[in-house]
């Protein structure tokens, strides 16, 4: 028997350090050559590491959270013949590494080696969680959740953010979980004071979202401004064009329209659709219209990117759309579709609202938010009417755009949507 030490390989996108986000074996498990066994969040994407042989797991190297430099030993397994000695002696590369993961090179205790669970009666109640969100766990709890039969959303996971884990797993399928998590409500017969806390490591996307988002609010001298759209026309176009459709074409929501009214007032207003490099101190303005679509996922918010959108028509739009955000929430989109943008659109969709002050996505110079569309009573010509309206709500990087500049861009979108027909002239 031999040892193999498996180092962070190489990304790629010139990336030279990943967040391990979580392990997917322990130390004693046996695994199989492409097993997923780590999974590594970069500045682009969050990427699974596959295992490189088949062998036992006998040294992991990193918590959840930490920071390992490519090229770092990460894992060791027991294999069959010599392994690859020469991987495990100490290297420069290595020793530089363990300075900046001091002391979290260690023995994990083992996990029961996961075993094929019998299928299980779904008598339980789904766990609570925080609205929004679901059950989470990696690709192998889930495969094993899928062939016991079991819906994880019954499960009540242990792990940061309530991941559920293979032990999670094993114990409720045993009997042993209550079926609710320990801020479960009361029962209606009776209330009870509750003081119990949850501590929750910020690690993976929600610290890249914090990071990113407290760099833009504390870099960007965000303005804001807002409007109403009068979408009434919208409406009777887009019902016509679905009922319309040509075969296999997406059905089409609000989104592919102001995808498009923006490529002509992005046009009309060049200093909207561009990047500020406040280090250089240089604006770039782009021809290219790569829209970003602020996309809520079980893993946290990303921004998928439709490239050339003004290259496209409204369903090359829509498909598009549809294909990097479904890629997004499927975990699957890759870090190209995840970066690039010019200009960002955030839907708060049924949620609606009245407005909000949404954060620019640095180093972009402008973002606009939309809002649901509800019938509403308004005054028109002097009659009060029934239209069909929705609320916009953008914010702009003060320091390069001025207040009427972003404001003569939403004027624009609002013309365009409330005029449909001039979106394709």
């Amino acid at each position: 028997m031999g040892t193999f030490a498996f180092k962070l390989p190489d990304i790629g996108e010139g990336v030279v350090e990943g967040e391990v986000v979580e392990w997917m074996v322990a130390v004693g498990d046996i695994v199989k050559e492409d097993d997923p066994i780590l999974s590594v969040m970069t500045d682009k994407a969050t990427v699974e590491i596959p295992s490189p042989v088949d062998g036992k797991v006998t040294k992991v190297i990193g918590d959840a959270g930490d920071i390992l430099p490519v090229g770092v030993v990460c894992i060791e397994f027991e294999v069959d013949g010599d392994g690859n000695a020469s991987a495990s002696k100490e290297e420069p590369a290595k020793e530089k590494a363990e300075e900046k993961v001091p002391e979290k090179k260690k023995e994990v205790a083992p996990e029961p080696t996961p075993s094929p669970a019998p299928a299980a009666k779904q008598t339980s109640q789904p766990v609570a969680r925080a609205a929004g969100t679901k059950a989470l766990a990696s690709p192998a709890v889930r495969q094993r959740a899928r062939e016991a039969n079991i819906n994880l959303e019954h499960v009540a996971g242990s792990g940061p953010a309530g991941r559920i884990s293979h032990a999670d797993l094993d114990k409720h399928i045993s009997g042993g979980a209550s079926g609710a998590s320990s801020w479960s409500p009361v029962g209606a017969s009776a209330k009870t004071e509750l003081n119990g806390t949850e501590e929750i490591k910020v690690i993976g996307l929600r610290r890249k979202i914090a990071d990113s988002m407290m760099a833009s609010y504390s870099s960007i001298a965000h303005f804001s401004y807002f409007e109403e759209v009068d979408i009434t026309a919208l409406e009777d176009l887009r019902q016509h064009l679905n009922a319309t459709r040509p075969e296999g074409a997406p059905k089409l929501t609000y989104l592919p329209f102001i995808m498009q009214a923006l490529v002509k007032a992005l046009k009309e207003s060049p200093e909207c659709n561009a990047l500020y490099d406040d280090e250089a101190n240089v604006v770039t303005r782009h021809q290219a219209i790569n829209l970003g679509i602020a996309t809520q996922t079980d893993r946290g918010l990303y921004v998928p990117v439709v490239n050339h959108v003004e290259a496209m028509d409204i369903w090359q739009s829509a498909s598009e759309m549809v294909r990097v955000t479904s890629a997004t929430r499927e975990g699957k989109a890759s870090a190209a579709e995840l970066s690039g943008s010019t200009f960002t659109i955030t839907s708060l969709g049924r949620l609606g609202g009245l407005g909000a002050t949404p954060i620019i996505n640095k180093p972009e110079v402008g973002i606009l938010g939309v809002h649901n569309a509800k019938e509403r009573a308004v005054v028109r010509n002097g009659q009060v009417v029934i239209r069909r309206m929705m609320n916009l709500s953008s914010s702009w990087d003060h320091r390069v755009v001025d207040g009427h500049d972003g404001a003569t861009l939403v004027q624009r979108v609002k013309t365009y949507l409330e005029n449909p027909a001039t979106i394709f002239m």
